[in-house]
């Protein structure tokens, strides 16, 4: 039998009668066949029986209708319709309805209004029953508001334009956080990697709207190889929650000014220091995007600049010594540039007959381990002194690497007392660098900047990821 409803809430069963259609209950009415008469053969009336018929296909058991409504949370004026198990398929359908006779709801103020129509029919993917896979069908109403229009209403079970249910999408983020990657995670959720990437866009963008309320105190700027070659990125991390806040592409200053702008003026009002390297371009946005703000120039670059130094020296030496026969600098590399107190008796053993012998990279080693010092004052001005009489002594040493960093670092000796104040370094920064790294590794690289983007923001951004 062919049925026919007309999406109109209020129609009263004479205009339903005047149609040739028979009303079965309040607000559904069912025509009749095409070119079905009054009778069958034999002179009986069919329509009673053929009425039954369709009522009985369109109930279904109180109990279970009950059973999926409280399972899938879904309350009048929705109600379960049906629900059909596809064994082959290994599905499960589940059919939701409008009560017809229920005021329609305006998605965008609110306003109880009367129906315009239903929109056409949808899926929704929901979580597991057993081991078959969940899917949820209905056909959403459309409301007719005098100030907005008609508009397709919001259902409670899903966000708008999603394809899958809030419950399936909180379990898919949950999946995906624990997962060694997105692909194992695909495996075991039964999705695409387009499906998951939408999920994790998503759950993303959420987490940023709901973000904008919190204080930052300390942050940090650093920048990420990309794509192979001179390919970077920028990230501005949170130092105290240990999360990346934002990622543009290139380490420009532009893309600088690009991640402040990821922060509302409220934000930026509270930032007190802003842990960086000594890339210009970084320097030039943070002074002029928050000026208030201490520009602290970070520890381990600064230890990085020294031990470059301190290997040049021992290279240079190396050479001259291998002109002339001597081998005692071979092999030598990794004891002039790891810290001694990790050293096992081995090495200490060896280590402590090369310091002793004159020998440049010695020297060099030495203000290399005499300017970590400094990091330990407490007072900017002892800090400023140590820091006077370090150049004064490195600038006599004739060492021309060293005597180059050391000249560098006074140019930034500004931002380089500040750690006395604030003592923060970028290490949670280079922390999560190594996270991201084993990001790019499991996804074997990505072509797509915004992908990148999302996969650094959904796995360490500490973001509110979850739908309500």
């Amino acid at each position: 039998m062919r049925m026919k409803l007309w999406g109109r809430v209020g129609w009263d069963p004479g205009a339903c009668a005047r149609q040739g259609a028979q009303p079965l209950r309040a607000g559904l009415c069912f025509a009749p066949l095409r070119g079905a008469g009054p009778s069958v053969p034999g002179g009986k009336s069919w329509l009673p029986r053929t009425v039954f018929a369709v009522f009985r296909a369109m109930r279904m058991d109180p109990e279970l209708q009950k059973h999926y409504a409280m399972l899938l949370g879904v309350n009048s004026p929705w109600e379960v319709k049906d629900v059909q198990l596809k064994l082959d398929a290994k599905k499960v359908e589940i059919e939701l309805g409008w009560q017809w006779g229920s005021d329609a709801v305006c998605p965008e103020c609110g306003r109880p209004c009367s129906i315009h129509d239903c929109a056409p029919e949808r899926t929704w993917r929901h979580l597991d029953t057993m081991q078959f896979a969940t899917l949820i069908r209905a056909r959403v109403p459309r409301s007719d508001c005098p100030d907005h229009g008609v508009k397709t209403m919001a259902v409670p079970w899903a966000a708008p334009h999603g394809r899958f249910t809030r419950l399936f999408e909180r379990f898919a983020v949950e999946v995906l956080l624990a997962s060694r990657s997105v692909a194992k995670a695909c495996d075991l959720l039964g999705l695409g990697w387009e499906a998951a990437h939408a999920i994790m866009r998503r759950a993303v963008e959420r987490g940023l709207e709901r973000r904008q309320l919190e204080a930052l105190k300390h942050l940090g700027m650093d920048e990420k190889n990309f794509r192979r070659g001179q390919s970077y990125v920028s990230l501005l991390t949170d130092l105290e929650g240990a999360r990346v806040l934002d990622v543009v592409e290139e380490r420009t200053e532009a893309a600088a000014d690009q991640l402040w702008a990821t922060l509302p003026p409220e934000q930026k009002e509270t930032v007190e220091a802003v842990a960086v390297d000594m890339w210009e371009p970084y320097l030039q946005s943070i002074a002029r995007q928050v000026p208030a703000a201490d520009i602290v120039h970070d520890r381990y670059h600064v230890s990085a600049h020294l031990n470059e130094a301190v290997d040049k020296v021992r290279r240079a030496e190396h050479k001259e010594l291998r002109a002339q026969g001597d081998e005692t600098l071979k092999g030598t590399r990794q004891l002039w540039l790891y810290n001694p107190q990790n050293f096992d008796p081995e090495q200490a053993e060896a280590f402590s007959q090369l310091k002793d012998l004159e020998l440049k990279v010695a020297r060099a080693w030495a203000a290399k381990e005499l300017f970590s010092k400094f990091w330990e004052y407490q007072q900017e001005g002892w800090a400023r002194r140590f820091f006077r009489d370090w150049f004064s002594w490195v600038s006599r040493s004739r060492l021309k690497p060293v005597v180059e960093v050391a000249h560098m670092l006074k140019r930034h000796l500004e931002h380089l007392v500040t750690y006395i104040r604030h003592r923060i370094t970028n290490a949670v920064t280079e922390g999560l660098n190594s996270k991201i790294q084993s990001l790019k590794a499991n996804a074997r690289g990505f072509r797509n900047f915004e992908n990148y983007r999302i996969r650094i923001l959904f796995f360490c951004g500490k973001l509110d990821l979850y739908p309500r």
